[in-house]
């Protein structure tokens, strides 16, 4: 895994990682699978797809979000943020399953094996890649296939010594770039090469404001962004013959948007009861809140004059928190050019 090792280096050396730390933080560590177990031999890869359809009414309706202080999905009018498709559920943990099943099973052989999905310690996208599932796309994605990106990736670091992959996967993308251009922000500059500081994806997950050149750009979107994938031709055949089943982790199935009011509404009970297992820095609430703001100030004309936008934008505008106060200010005056300013908090 040297070259990934070199590629992570190289990026942190660019400054193009933003503060993202995951598999950033200890290179050294996240691209040698002896460090995760030790006398490892050999890694098992599995990928899972998350490509799903919504729930006919978007999402149904459960006891968790009427609880909670949050509208049930299908009541609540008003403004909507758009979830990235690999949130709408927990697609990780049928994934962890599977891959326990595999441990179990050499483990029952007498070789140390330690399921990873979704965790610092290894670079998921470079063992599948070197076990022959994909190729690195232009938008740094790992790409099956005649199937695309729509996909979780996992391991298993074990020290049986399995047969190792045909070849790695040779690039699919040729003189393609439409995730390149697709790209809202212009995040994708070099083939493979991704400025965190401008991909919306981790914009909108990590702490501190939003910076006000993307808040545009962040358009309706809650948490993540789609648009490398959804432009890509190999994710776009992979289509609806090969959708996902919702796990038995999806509560009211598929959540593909937010009422952005009643996220505003709820209590940081609430919030992190629905959208708790989401990455949110420090399990701060404040953070969805801020991003909802932003989108709420791109609803448009439309909700300018709702009583509701207008009565949610004036609580945060005299918020506590500074971070709530200014993107607040934001949306209410890309509502309302000229909106008059909100009195300082009591």
């Amino acid at each position: 895994m040297e070259a990934a090792r070199r590629q992570l280096l190289a990026r942190l050396d660019a400054g193009l990682t933003d503060g993202m730390q995951f598999t950033f933080k200890n290179p050294l560590r996240s691209t040698d699978p002896g460090q995760a177990v030790r006398g490892a031999r050999s890694v098992f890869v599995a990928a899972r797809p998350y490509l799903m359809e919504p729930a006919a009414d978007g999402a149904a309706a459960d006891g968790a979000a009427a609880d909670s202080g949050v509208q049930p999905d299908g009541v609540a009018a008003g403004p909507l943020g758009r979830i990235a498709r690999y949130a709408w559920e927990d697609h990780y943990a049928p994934l962890r399953e599977a891959l326990w099943a595999v441990a179990r099973r050499l483990r029952a052989d007498g070789w140390k094996a330690v399921p990873f999905a979704d965790d610092n310690s290894i670079v998921d996208r470079e063992v599948a890649h070197l076990a022959g599932i994909g190729w690195y796309g232009k938008n740094a994605n790992l790409l099956l296939p005649g199937a695309g990106s729509w996909f979780v990736l996992g391991c298993v670091v074990t020290t049986a010594p399995l047969p190792p992959a045909a070849a790695p996967v040779a690039d699919g993308c040729g003189t393609c770039r439409r995730c390149v251009d697709g790209c809202p922000t212009g995040a994708i500059f070099a083939p493979g090469v991704v400025d965190a500081a401008r991909c919306l994806a981790w914009v909108l997950q990590k702490p501190g404001s939003i910076p006000v050149h993307l808040r545009a750009a962040v358009g309706d979107r809650l948490y993540g962004c789609d648009d490398c994938q959804e432009v890509c031709p190999p994710s776009v055949r992979f289509g609806p013959r090969h959708l996902a089943a919702p796990g038995a982790a999806s509560v009211g199935g598929p959540r593909p948007v937010v009422p952005l009011l009643d996220l505003l509404e709820a209590d940081d009970r609430g919030v992190l009861a629905l959208w708790g297992r989401w990455y949110l820095a420090d399990r701060d609430p404040r953070w969805v809140r801020r991003n909802a703001l932003v989108a709420l100030g791109n609803a448009g004309s439309a909700v300018a004059a709702d009583a509701r936008v207008a009565a949610v934008l004036a609580r945060y505008r005299v918020h506590a928190d500074p971070v709530l106060r200014e993107h607040a200010d934001w949306a209410a005056n890309r509502l309302r050019p000229g909106a008059p300013p909100a009195p300082p908090p009591s």
